[in-house]
């Protein structure tokens, strides 16, 4: 077997909506997700870090929403900071939920920190070994018709780098997402699988929760490109409470006449709360409903996130003692809690 002479070593992680249930004056005192999801993005940056890997990318919606309170900004920020600070350099794609910009920061104008903020190729050298990655925020107007003129304005100039990257915010044909695997194929805001170029060794998308890697034939160079899409780092919900979720580590490999192809793409998980679903039947009453939900979650993960049901033929005397306040004095502290949208006004649907 070909043994190869060096490697490049690159993490691809996507979609971390910090911010995401983190209140800064919240109403009541209860657990929220907000620290899973920055305890997440926390531990991929340590395993980056710890790795000593060579560059990360982001592949947007680092972000849960464009106007992030300003403590969530600098909280994450300032872990970035430290992060680059290390030494190694940091590639971001602005996402949908960024709405296409990421907030200002001092923070953020530092070395090794690049953002796609605009159409544009960033070539750095890793080792002797040039490296380029294209990358352009999330466009959120007709991506299918733009893509090909935003990428071809980047003019094809590669200054003979040896990695050549795409990385972007978008979906592509072939895409899947949710329980049941719904695929993107047309439509306004998916990208043709034939319209992406088959000069790059990869392309890094984010995006699309559920991680997947699709496969461009490029025929006439007689290769395959890997679209890879290493989903989000926590799960937003319970459409993805199935989902293993993490990041990727890609390895490229050089031989002796410096030719550079990809290997390894290595799929990381970091953990992730339970999300299970409670039914509360028809044969329930103000009488006996504690012992049924407490009986419902005996067995459960004492950090379980759930999502209750109730069922229509429950009379309203009952239905209306589940009331955030009752509930949260029976559960354990450590458990979320939501109902299924729609069981109550939108005040009483998360808890």
């Amino acid at each position: 077997m070909k043994q190869h002479n060096k490697s490049i070593r690159c993490l691809f992680l996507s979609d971390t909506h910090l911010g995401f249930d983190y209140p800064l004056r919240p109403r009541i005192s209860r657990r929220r997700r907000g620290d899973d999801f920055f305890n997440n993005f926390y531990r991929v940056l340590k395993f980056a870090r710890d790795k000593r890997v060579d560059f990360v990318v982001h592949g947007g919606d680092l972000f849960f929403r464009s106007k992030a309170p300003q403590p969530v900004i600098d909280k994450t920020y300032q872990a970035l900071y430290e992060f680059v600070n290390s030494g190694i350099k940091v590639f971001i794609v602005p996402g949908n939920h960024e709405r296409s910009i990421l907030p200002a920061s001092l923070f953020i104008a530092v070395p090794n920190l690049f953002i796609f903020d605009r159409p544009k190729r960033i070539l750095i050298e890793v080792r002797g070994v040039p490296v380029l990655l294209d990358g352009f925020p999330f466009i959120r107007n007709n991506i299918r018709k733009h893509f090909v003129s935003v990428v071809n304005g980047l003019k094809y100039e590669y200054n003979n780098s040896k990695i050549r990257l795409l990385c972007m915010h978008q979906a592509v044909e072939g895409a899947k997402v949710g329980p049941k695997n719904y695929t993107f194929r047309d439509g306004n805001d998916v990208i043709r699988m034939h319209d992406i170029p088959c000069a790059y060794h990869a392309v890094l998308a984010g995006h699309i929760h559920k991680r997947q890697i699709l496969v461009k034939h490029a025929h006439k160079m007689n290769s395959l490109i890997p679209i890879i899409y290493p989903g989000s780092t926590e799960r937003t919900s319970f459409a993805e409470k199935l989902e293993e979720k993490g990041f990727y580590l890609i390895e490229f490999y050089g031989n002796n006449q410096n030719c550079w192809k990809i290997g390894k793409i290595n799929f990381i998980k970091v953990p992730t709360r339970p999300m299970v679903d409670i039914y509360l039947d028809g044969n329930i009453n103000k009488q006996n409903i504690e012992d049924s939900i407490l009986r419902s979650i005996r067995d459960l993960n004492p950090n379980s996130i759930l999502r209750i049901k109730i069922n229509d033929k429950i009379d309203s005397h009952t239905k209306n003692k589940l009331t955030g306040e009752y509930l949260r004095k029976i559960l354990p502290e450590s458990m979320n809690y939501q109902f299924v949208p729609g069981t109550w006004n939108n005040d009483k649907i998360n808890q």
